[in-house]
């Protein structure tokens, strides 16, 4: 995976040795995650003239849909888009966020449906480096975790998917409960999963290429 030095990925875990991600037949694997609310994102749409489109909403709600999801390449394969819905609970104290176990099973989960090792590439989110996190992936040699520079969301393709959504299938959509949030989002990541192009087209976006000699298992001493 070629980028600018300036803005290399840090090797945070992983097993000891120096076999690249080819040689372990490994994926690169991007993730982040996006919150949904019942207001839609606006977008450019059709009109009468001299008429702005209006839509309306049924006044405004917590209810909130979080999405984890992973962007996964290799060389010679199919590029895949794997996701995980969190539904927040309009209770005091629920929370509102993923917890380490929720990308945890999402790693897990990856690496069965993959069929392959992962080298799982994420932002700086507090969650991502807990120490449980860590260590985990210190136990098992199918998983090496990389975290992005700071600021640097252009460098992460799920970024692309999110961007997809909000200009496609949720864009000035009026959702009309909870039920309807959950399944606009989730049917289109559905569709995009059956369209492998628009996966790649988002890797291409960020500028970034995958070369699997050049990503290599942390080293520890």
């Amino acid at each position: 995976m070629k980028r600018p030095a300036s803005r290399a990925a840090t090797p945070v875990s992983g097993t000891a040795g120096g076999s690249t991600a080819a040689a372990l037949g490994a994926y690169i694997v991007y993730e982040d995650e996006a919150r949904f609310a019942m207001t839609p994102p606006h977008a450019r749409t059709w009109g009468r003239r001299g008429r702005t489109p209006v839509v309306r909403v049924r006044g405004r709600s917590r209810r909130r849909i979080s999405i984890a999801a992973l962007a996964c390449y290799k060389p010679g394969e199919r590029s895949r888009l794997i996701y995980r819905p969190r539904f927040h609970l309009p209770w005091k104290g629920a929370r509102k966020s993923f917890a380490l176990t929720d990308y945890r099973d999402l790693a897990v989960r990856a690496h069965l449906q993959l069929g392959a090792p992962i080298v799982l590439v994420w932002d700086n989110l507090n969650t991502h480096r807990a120490a449980g996190m860590r260590q985990y992936a210190a136990d098992h040699d199918w998983l090496s975790i990389f975290q992005l520079p700071s600021y640097a969301p252009d460098l992460n393709p799920v970024e692309g998917i999110w961007s997809l959504l909000r200009r496609g299938a949720l864009a000035n959509v009026a959702f009309t409960d909870p039920d309807h949030l959950t399944r606009t989002p989730r049917r289109a990541l559905s569709q995009i999963q059956h369209r492998p192009d628009l996966i790649d087209g988002c890797l291409t976006e960020t500028g970034l290429t995958i070369t699997p000699n050049l990503i290599r298992k942390a080293q520890y001493p």
